[in-house]
């Protein structure tokens, strides 16, 4: 693999993170930060990641240039009872095209997936999620995304690739391997019921910010299915991430975009996070700087306490639940690890998605099927196998 695309922490930063405590995250993760010593990454668990690239960016100019205050605020924080190695690989710098910068990162993301090593990446505009898509072209796999933002960022088939029209790229573009794009928090009035209709149409699934305030656990059984998760900074109110140009006055607060970044980091199959749309520019007291860091902490204690219980392990790990329902039987399955609950799809016919066999779903979902009502998410997913 080669590393040149990487431009390591600035010595000023390793500096700032040896002034504070020796049992800060700054001291306690290795640190890209000597272009004749790269870190050996196949022992790490996860590596952070920042791409200097905002051409992409509609709206947002500023953001890609500089993630030093992320950094600090980041080094700054105590790490849990960790066992997990983290390493911090430094800058992808904007490369002379914009698609330059796309395949050096899709590149070194192709590497660290197929190594096991969770890339979090901070961005720069959130076309970016694109790149992040392609990376997994090689794996062979179907890919779940799940985009935490108040738009769909569809755009059209004929618009140039941007932070607001990667949707539909990831959508239409070959080679395509998305089975399942979700969207956590969109608002209404930002999406046009043409776009609502086409997704739903396309059998997607999304969750109006509305529907999350107060019950944010019901993004749980989303994140639990994803590969991707890809979090515009425009979902959190204004107040409380002004660093970004597009933020509003509504949106996710600090604590529930934390929670989010804590079920990505639990989701035993989420192989990448990003963070995107950061302006520093415009961060009134690095208070979006700090949000990030957060984020970042409360994704790696996530990880922390997976519970490796999907996919399907042993038999003998889950208690089965056989529904009857409209002439069929709803298999249910809930863990003795974790306690959490999964729905079973008959996919014998389709060795393409046997990672699809299992959905995530919740115990309220059980109590529905029987009650005869089938949740919407298996009906959701059985659509698209057909």
């Amino acid at each position: 693999m080669n590393f040149d695309y990487l431009n390591p922490v600035d010595n000023t930063l390793l500096s700032y993170s040896k002034m504070q405590s020796n049992t800060t995250l700054g001291q306690c993760i290795e640190i890209y930060s000597d272009k004749n010593q790269f870190p050996n990454i196949l022992d790490k668990k996860i590596a952070i990641i920042g791409v200097l690239e905002g051409r992409g960016a509609v709206g947002n100019y500023g953001t890609g240039t500089d993630f030093s205050e992320i950094r600090k605020e980041l080094y700054k924080l105590y790490p849990g009872n960790w066992p997990v190695k983290v390493v911090d690989l430094g800058d992808i710098v904007e490369g002379h095209t914009i698609e330059d910068t796309y395949f050096a990162l899709g590149e070194i993301l192709n590497f660290l997936i197929k190594n096991k090593v969770i890339p979090i990446i901070i961005g720069g505009g959130q076309d970016i999620t694109y790149a992040n898509y392609r990376a997994y072209d090689k794996l062979e796999q179907t890919v779940n995304i799940v985009s935490v933002d108040n738009k769909f960022d569809l755009g059209s088939i004929e618009d140039e690739l941007t932070s607001d029209s990667y949707l539909s790229k990831i959508v239409m573009n070959q080679p395509n391997n998305l089975f399942n794009f979700c969207n956590i928090g969109y608002q209404t009035y930002f999406n046009s019921q043409d776009e609502i209709d086409l997704l739903d149409s396309l059998f997607f699934e999304t969750h109006r910010l509305g529907e999350l305030l107060g019950d944010i656990q019901i993004v749980e059984p989303v994140l639990r299915d994803a590969d991707i998760v890809s979090v515009d900074l425009s979902s959190i109110k204004n107040a409380v991430a002004p660093g970004n140009n597009k933020a509003t006055p509504n949106g996710f607060s600090g604590t529930e975009i934390c929670a989010i970044s804590r079920y990505a980091g639990i989701s035993d199959k989420v192989s990448s996070f990003g963070i995107f749309e950061y302006n520093p520019k415009l961060d009134l007291k690095n208070q979006t700087a700090q949000l990030i860091a957060q984020m970042i902490w409360y994704f790696i204690e996530g990880f922390n306490y997976r519970a490796n219980d999907y996919p399907f392990g042993l038999k003998d790990q889950y208690k089965k639940f056989i529904v009857p329902i409209e002439e069929q039987l709803l298999n249910f399955y809930k863990s003795h690890k974790s306690g959490r609950w999964w729905m079973e799809i008959d996919i014998s016919n389709s060795n393409k998605f046997k990672r699809h066999a299992l959905i995530p779903c919740t115990y309220q979902d059980y109590i529905s099927a029987s009650n005869q009502e089938i949740p919407e998410r298996w009906i959701r997913t059985l659509k698209k196998l057909v």
